[in-house]
C-alpha cells in the first residue's frame, strides 16, 4: 500500500507542475501533507516536516548565502571577462551559443557544487539567449546534463555516497568509470550541437557586432532566414528573427521578450518567469559595463576570495554553509564598506534568495513525508524485489537502469545508503563485486540533476526565469538518453 501510495505521490506532484496547475512550492507542501493524511500518520505529519526541514536546513542556508556571494560577484564585475570570451566565441550564432552554454557548464561544474555551476552559467548566458529570442529551456537542460554528469566527480557527492555505503575507495569507483562518463559529456556536447541547429533553424544565423547595446534604445534589425545576416539600425546593433521570416524588419525589444512559440520555453510561458514584465530584459543589467556596482580596483581581490572559497570548499575545510556565510560577510564588507550599499545589494538579490530558500524548505516537506512514512523504503524494498532470479549475475547492468529513475524520484542519500546497499548484496550472490554496482550506481546522474528534489535546480530555473515544468517536460528525455549512452559505454568498455 505505502509502495503504491509513494508513487501516486510523487506522480500528482509531477503531473501538476508539468500541466501548471499548481506552482512548486504548493505542490511541494499540499500534496504530501494530503497523501501523509492519506496513510493514516496525519498526526505525525508535523514530526515529519520538522525532520525534514533540520535535514535540509544547511543546504538552505547554502543557497541563501551562495547566492548572495556569488549575486555580489556579479555585482562588481568578477565574471565580466568570462561573459566577453564566451560573446566573443559564440558570436550570436546558436549553435555556438548552446555548445559555450554546455562548455561552461562542464567547466565550472569542476567545483563539485551544482549551485554555483547554475549562478554562475546563467549569468553569463543568459543575456544572450534573452537578446537573441532563444529558447531558455535549452539553456537549463543543456545546463542541468552537462553538471548531472561532472556531478560524479568524487568531491560532487555521489561517488563519495556510493563509497561510502559499500565501504570502497572512492578512486576505485571513479577513475574506472571515466571512459563512460567521457562518453556521457560528449553525448552533451553533441546534443547541444543538435539543440543550436534546431535554434539556428528557428530564428536564423545572426551576426552580432555589439550585444549590450542599451535597453532602452529601441533596435530595429533586418531579419535574414537561415545563413541570412542580420545588421543593426539606428541606435545600436542586435539580433533577433521571427521564426520562418526571410526578409523585413523585426522589432528587438519585442522579440528578445518572448522568442517563438515553436520551441519549448520560447515563448511566454517558457522566456519570462511569475513576475517578470512583458517585455522587459532585466537581465542586462548585470552586464552594463558601466554599473556603479563595479569595483575594478578589487578584482583580484575577489578572484582570490573566490579561489579560496571554491579551494575551502574542495578541501572539506569548513561546513558549505558556513564557508559561504563568511564569503558573502566579507564580500559585502570589502566592496561596499558602508551599510547602506550592503543593504541595497541584499535588497537586490532578496528575490533569488526567497525563491530558492523557500522551494528548499517546501521540498523538505515532500522528503519528510516520502521518508517519515516509510514510502521511500516500501518503493525501493518492491523494486529490487521486482528483479527476476535470472538477472542476478548482470546486477550491475540492473543497478544502472535503476539508478536513471531512482535518483530522479529519491534523494542521493536515500538511494546510496537505501537501495545500493541492498543491490550490492544482491548482486554479490550472484559473483558481481560491489565495485561494479558503485559504478553502476552513477549512472543516473544525469537525470538526477533536474529531479524536483534537488534544491541546486531551483537556482537554475528561477535565475532563468523558466518554469520548472517547462524545464522538466524538455530536460527529462534528453538527460535520461545521456544516462543510457553512459550506461551504454559502461557496457561496452567492460567497466560495468
Amino acid at each position: 500500500m505505502l509502495t503504491v501510495l509513494g508513487f501516486a505521490m510523487i506522480a500528482t506532484f509531477l503531473v501538476l507542475i508539468m500541466m501548471k496547475k499548481m506552482s512548486p512550492i504548493a505542490a511541494l507542501v499540499l500534496i504530501p501533507a494530503l497523501f501523509c493524511v492519506v496513510v493514516g500518520q496525519g498526526a505525525q505529519l508535523g514530526e515529519y516536516v520538522i525532520e525534514g526541514v533540520g535535514t535540509l536546513a544547511p543546504t538552505a542556508a547554502m543557497l541563501m548565502f551562495a547566492i548572495v556571494y556569488f549575486g555580489v560577484m556579479i555585482d562588481v564585475g568578477l565574471f565580466d571577462p568570462i561573459v566577453r570570451g564566451i560573446l566573443r566565441f559564440c558570436k550570436a550564432d546558436p549553435v555556438r551559443i548552446v555548445v559555450g552554454t554546455a562548455v561552461l557548464a562542464a567547466i565550472v561544474s569542476l567545483d563539485g557544487d551544482g549551485s554555483t555551476t547554475f549562478m554562475i552559467t546563467v549569468s553569463a548566458m543568459y543575456p544572450l539567449y534573452k537578446r537573441l529570442g532563444m529558447s531558455l529551456v535549452v539553456m537549463t537542460g543543456v545546463a542541468a546534463t552537462a553538471n548531472g554528469v561532472m556531478n560524479t566527480l568524487p568531491w560532487g557527492g555521489p561517488t563519495a555516497r556510493a563509497a561510502t555505503a559499500l565501504k570502497l575507495d572512492a578512486s576505485d569507483v571513479f577513475v574506472p568509470m571515466i571512459p563512460a562518463l567521457g562518453a556521457g559529456l560528449l553525448f552533451v556536447f553533441v546534443l547541444a550541437y543538435v539543440l543550436g541547429r534546431r535554434e539556428r533553424k528557428r530564428i536564423g544565423y545572426l551576426t552580432l557586432d555589439e550585444v549590450l547595446v542599451p535597453e532602452a534604445d529601441p533596435v530595429l534589425v533586418t531579419a535574414g532566414g537561415r545563413g541570412g545576416g542580420v545588421t543593426g539600425g539606428t541606435g545600436g546593433t542586435g539580433a533577433s528573427a521571427a521564426t520562418g521570416v526571410t526578409g523585413g524588419t523585426v522589432d528587438l525589444t519585442k522579440r528578445s521578450a518572448g522568442g517563438s512559440g515553436d520551441a519549448p520555453g520560447a515563448g511566454p510561458e517558457g522566456a519570462r518567469g511569475p513576475g517578470e514584465a512583458s517585455g522587459g530584459d532585466e537581465g542586462f543589467q548585470g552586464l552594463d559595463p558601466n554599473r556603479p556596482t563595479l569595483r575594478p580596483r578589487l578584482y583580484w581581490f575577489n578572484a582570490g576570495l573566490t579561489v579560496a572559497l571554491l579551494a575551502a570548499m574542495i578541501l572539506e575545510l569548513m561546513p558549505i554553509p558556513v564557508l559561504f556565510l563568511l564569503g558573502a560577510a566579507l564580500a559585502l564588507t570589502v566592496n561596499y564598506p558602508k551599510p547602506a550599499e550592503q543593504k541595497a545589494r541584499i535588497a537586490a538579490h532578496a528575490d533569488n534568495v526567497l525563491n530558492v530558500s523557500g522551494m528548499v524548505f517546501a521540498a523538505a516537506v515532500f522528503t519528510g513525508v516520502l521518508t517519515g512514512t516509510g514510502m521511500v523504503k516500501h518503493m525501493a524494498d518492491w523494486l529490487v524485489g521486482a528483479i527476476p532470479e535470472g538477472m542476478g549475475p548482470h546486477m550491475g547492468l540492473v543497478t544502472g537502469v535503476l539508478s536513471i529513475p531512482l535518483t530522479y524520484f529519491m534523494s542521493n542519500d536515500g538511494f546510496y545508503f537505501g537501495v545500493v546497499p541492498v543491490l550490492a548484496e544482491a548482486g554479490a550472490a550472484h559473483g558481481v563485486s560491489p565495485v561494479e554496482i558503485a559504478r553502476a550506481s552513477l549512472v543516473g546522474q544525469a537525470l538526477h540533476m533536474s529531479s524536483p528534489l534537488v534544491p541546486a535546480v531551483y537556482v537554475l530555473v528561477g535565475m532563468a526565469k523558466v518554469e520548472f515544468g517547462d524545464h522538466t517536460r524538455f530536460t527529462v528525455k534528453w538527460a535520461a538518453l545521456t544516462s543510457l549512452v553512459v550506461l551504454g559505454a559502461g557496457v561496452l568498455f567492460g567497466i560495468i
